[in-house]
């Protein structure tokens, strides 16, 4: 496969390129899904193809194919470069910045491959996790047992050759009690960028009793009067905020076509002083992205330094664009999309405040949860939010106290962050096998969350 991309490269630039670029992409992918103590499906997946990329007197042509047939893809590429030329007059120029070639490969950590454990046993746990859920109360219980295993390769005529595998394991629970007429559904899932081992090495029984419970618990209590509240936010809230609403406005290409509300504001205050706010691809808990889909190594960006706005994420097309450096944050769902600015893992940097000081002195206010949350709506160009929250907890005289049902949170991000006050020292990121991030058409797989936070004020919308 190696040679047969290198020689086509050296095709397109023999018929017109100036630049091009080849990944190859090949994985398989599964998921189980039990409802109510039922198999409901098992559903696999193989996928392999080649995206090709040229640039033909700054203007950019782009082809793929899940044929691999050698004849087929010099076709391909040939089609790649009569798009650019044909293109040119009409596209964006495009021009990409300067990066150090690469030569290198990378591997997510992982002891067993999914595929070496029978299908009784993968089945067999998917089923008792589900069947632990169905206490009385519960309307319906779904379990979902997934994982995917994937190849990726990137060369480019500037010499990059790099190599990445990644393989992915988890599972999910979705809950819905019903009490006097009235149903509640609680979500939460677990994954990591590792083998089977991890499956294996939790409690899943346990983990999905507690989903159903709180779905029993949150189907029973009250909903709090709407207002604006001091509240603390759990990892997974703040991470959910801080990546729909600051993390596409940080992305470069809506920077440069004024889609964000972060636009004109390098160097400017966005946040208090305790807020510093990075993007990386290398974090516990995230979703492994050692390289993008440009070659480019992932660099730890800081996007927010102690309240300022210290960068924005790039691809080397936007790098050029903006005068930076790229961060190689240029991603694609696959082989068959052109890479875009897409976020990695998007997280606020702990603190140094424990839960109980990050609580203290709140008379009456909101411990608000991410998980079980229903997602919402962001305004990037305005950094506006509504998020539907997760069962949560009142707060009274510096005290976590009884559970509210789910309730919105909304607010302006800039204003959001201003009035951070404290940061916990607890630090957690998360990723989801089973969901992603979109934009443009496009999903990839992220990581997002941090610390536990207070907020001195949020709008929550509740009874």
């Amino acid at each position: 496969m190696l040679d047969l991309i290198k020689s086509l490269i050296d095709r397109a630039q023999k018929i017109g390129a100036s630049y091009a670029d080849i990944r190859y992409q090949s994985g398989n992918s599964s998921t189980i899904t039990i409802e109510n103590g039922l198999l409901k499906r098992y559903e696999s997946s193989e996928l392999s193809g080649i995206g090709i990329r040229v640039i033909v007197d700054k203007a950019m042509g782009f082809a793929s194919s899940t044929v691999l047939e050698p004849r087929l893809l010099s076709k391909k590429v040939t089609q790649a470069v009569k798009l650019a030329k044909t293109s040119k007059k009409r596209a964006e120029t495009t021009i990409l910045s300067e990066t150090r070639t690469k030569k290198a490969s990378a591997k997510s950590s992982f002891k067993r491959d999914p595929d070496s454990v029978s299908h009784e046993e993968r089945i067999s746990i998917a089923l008792d996790a589900n069947k632990a859920a169905m206490t009385e109360g519960i309307r319906n219980s779904t379990t979902r047992l997934g994982w995917f295993h994937e190849h990726r390769l990137f060369l480019s005529s500037e010499g990059s050759e790099v190599t990445t595998e990644t393989m992915m394991t988890g599972l999910s629970q979705s809950s819905v009690a019903t009490h006097n007429g009235v149903m509640e559904s609680v979500y939460d899932g677990e994954s990591s960028c590792a083998g089977f081992e991890f499956i294996l090495s939790n409690d899943w029984c346990d983990f999905t009793k507690k989903v159903a419970e709180s779905s029993l618990q949150a189907v029973k209590a009250k909903t709090p009067p709407a207002g604006v509240y001091e509240v603390v936010s759990d990892p997974d809230l703040i991470g959910l905020i801080l990546h729909e609403a600051l993390g596409h406005a940080s992305e470069g290409d809506l920077v440069i076509t004024n889609e964000s509300v972060l636009q004109g504001r390098l160097g400017q205050r966005v946040a208090s002083p305790t807020v510093t706010i990075v993007d990386d691809g290398l974090v516990e808990g995230g979703y492994f992205l050692p390289y993008d889909d440009e070659g480019v190594e992932k660099t730890r960006q800081v996007v927010v330094d102690h309240g300022i706005l210290k960068g924005f994420l790039q691809s080397r097309d936007t790098a050029h664009r903006m005068v930076s450096s790229t961060t190689g944050n240029a991603r694609a769902q696959g082989f068959g999309s052109r890479p875009i600015v897409r976020q990695a893992n998007f997280f606020m940097e702990k603190g140094d405040h424990s839960f109980e000081e990050l609580v203290e002195g709140i008379d009456e206010g909101l411990y608000i949860r991410g998980k079980g949350a229903m997602g919402g709506e962001v305004d990037v160009g305005l950094g506006a939010f509504t998020f539907r929250c997760g069962p949560s907890y009142i707060i009274k005289h510096g005290k976590v106290g009884e559970m509210v049902r789910s309730v919105s949170v909304s607010g302006l991000v800039l204003e959001t962050l201003k009035n951070v006050s404290r940061v916990g020292k607890d630090f957690e990121i998360r990723t989801s096998l089973f969901g992603g991030c979109g934009k443009s058409g496009q999903m990839v797989r992220v990581g997002h969350g941090g610390p536990p936070v207070r907020i001195d004020k949020m709008s929550i919308g509740g009874s």
